[in-house]
Formats: structure tokens, sequence, C-alpha cells
């Protein structure tokens, strides 16, 4: 018996979105690229012909008139996600959408209305639940192997900063919106739901952010509603590599995620002792985007509910926004003021 195929259309053809398209085509079982769509239309074209796609679009909103299309994959920049989840719900296809889900949470909940009044399928992108390790602790936080968590700590050092035109708040979010919001879902997903949020930040390393009216590196503490403590430190200038950790400290024991060496090799010579680092997210979550991806593809197919869903995503969006204004504010503010 032929298998079923699932017909997708992909926005975004960026960084990311050339790393989607070719998983897709390559390595997602059950799943059929039929055309990719980007503003630019150099890009869209280049990663259509590499991968020798039937169709492109330098017109997003095209792609959602293919025969046939099932579903979307949204991988565009974060002032794009609103126009583009409402547009795919409209259409009745399935959505997968990159994080964050919007840059504000009116945007976040006329997506969430649309996705509901039309009721398509939504999967939100928070690939770190994908990866083995944190897949991993959270097997053995719900194990009980470390008791009862009481600590949670996450570090995400970015090794260099991004153009100013992807960092500028309007197009990203900013560094807490953008980058932090990984470590806020995995804090909700590890440990529970935060109650009160602060935040410590600046331009440090690349002043040229604060003309654009962001930082790069941040501090920020959590308070959880059932008592237990966190805190995130984010940065752009890691240097030295990719750093993403994270650990849960519990009454019985400590779980750590994350690693710094990519290589399994260790040089040893006269005072000198050296390995290699993981240099930057396609590497360390290599295993992770794909994962996502089928699962995606596999949760639409056999009409499954999503493991990450869009309250997921509106949840973490709610938190990074409170950061940020107690970042601006200088004062802890309540995750439900906003």
């Amino acid at each position: 018996m032929r298998q079923r195929k699932l017909k997708v259309g992909l926005f975004g053809a960026g960084r990311l979105g050339k790393v989607y398209a070719r998983e897709l085509v390559r390595s997602i079982a059950a799943v059929e690229l039929v055309a990719v769509a980007d503003v630019d239309a150099a890009r869209a074209q280049e990663i259509a012909d590499e991968l020798r796609l039937p169709r492109w679009y330098a017109k997003p909103l095209a792609l959602l008139e293919e025969k046939d299309l099932a579903a979307v994959i949204i991988v565009t920049p974060t002032n794009t996600h609103h126009d583009l989840v409402i547009a795919a719900a409209q259409h009745g296809k399935a959505v997968f959408c990159e994080k964050p889900l919007a840059l504000s949470l009116a945007d976040a909940h006329a997506m969430q209305k649309a996705i509901a009044a039309n009721g398509v399928f939504f999967q939100m992108g928070f690939m770190r639940r994908f990866d083995k390790g944190y897949a991993a602790a959270k097997q053995k936080l719900e194990a009980g192997e470390i008791g009862t968590p009481i600590l949670f700590r996450a570090t995400s050092r970015d090794p260099f900063r991004p153009s100013l035109e992807y960092a500028d708040p309007k197009n990203s979010g900013g560094l807490i919106i953008d980058m932090g919001i990984h470590d806020f879902d995995l804090a909700r997903w590890l440990v529970g739901e935060i109650h009160t949020v602060a935040a410590l930040g600046n331009a440090l390393a690349y002043p040229e952010l604060q003309n654009i009216g962001d930082i790069d590196t941040a501090i920020l503490a959590l308070q959880f509603t059932e008592g237990q403590i966190g805190t995130i430190d984010l940065t752009r200038n890691g240097v030295y590599g990719y750093d993403i950790a994270t650990e849960i400290v519990g009454t019985h024991g400590t779980l750590r995620v994350g690693y710094l060496r990519e290589t399994p090799l260790l040089v040893m010579k006269q005072n000198h002792i050296a390995h290699d680092v993981v240099p930057y997210f396609m590497e360390r979550f290599a295993q992770a985007y794909p994962a996502q991806l089928q699962n995606f593809v596999d949760n639409v197919l056999a009409e499954r509910e999503p493991p990450i869903t869009m309250q997921d995503g509106l949840a973490a969006l709610q938190l990074a926004v409170a950061a940020t204004e107690a970042l601006k504010s200088g004062t802890a503010v309540a995750v439900s003021s906003f």
C-alpha cells in the first residue's frame, strides 16, 4: 500500500528556512515539499533550484493557492508570523510556526482566535524539546529521579551577534523575546509555571545595539508559582562558541543538559589542553530540527494533538514580554499583568 504523503509549503528561505527545506526533502518521511516562498526572490529560487522544487514564490501568500496543499511551515521573521498564520488558518491549512509566536500578545491572541475559528491544526516550534538531552531530562524529572525540582538555571550564549536588521526589536522582538523564549519554554516544561520575573541587561559587547533599542546581555530571575526559583543568562557575546546549558537542582539530585565540546577529541600538549566547541545552533540541534519536523508531519497525518501548542507559544511569549518590561522598569513584574 502506498504511503500517504503530506503536501507542505515552506515560508522562509533564510538561514533556518534552508535547513528546514533540506530536511523536508532529504530526511523527513511521508512529506512532499511542493514549494517555498520568500520575499527575497533570489533566496527562494536558489533553494528551489537546489532541491528541484517545482515552484517558488516571491509573494508569500500566493503559496497558499497551491493545489492540494495541506500544511505550511513558517520560518520567517517574527514580525511576519501574525499575517502568515492567520492567512494559513483562513485557507484551512495545518500550521507549524517557528518561535517566537509573535512580537506582541495582541498579535498572538489574534492568531489564537484565527486557529480556533477555522479549526486547523497548529504546532509551535520549540526544537529544544526534541533534543535528546532535554527529552531525557524531562523523562527523569517525571520519574522523580532527582526528587522535587527547586532551582532552574539556564544559559544561552551565541558566539556573535546577528545582523542589526535581525536584532532590531521591530523584527525579532529583541534579545529577551527572540533568544530567551527558548529558556522560558524549557522552564515551564521542565519545572512549572512562573508568576514573577525580574531582569537586568545592557548592550555591553555591542554598543551599536543601543541604536536600535536592543541589548546583548541579560540576567533574568524567575519565581515559579510553586515556590521554586530560577535564573536565565543570555548573551550574544559567547565568543568561544555556541553554549546552551540547563541545570535543574532537585531535592535528591541534579540534572545538567548541554555540552560544549563538539568533537570527542582532546588535544593534550605540554602546558596546553584543548578541544573544539559547538559552532552554532545548526550543529548543536542538528538532530532536534528534523525530529521536530517529523513529529509535525506525523501528528497532522495521524490527526494527533500537537505536543507543543498555541498556548505554549503564548505562555512563553507572555513571560518574555513581562521580562522585557521588567528590564525597562527595573522592578520585578507579575506575569499575570500581561
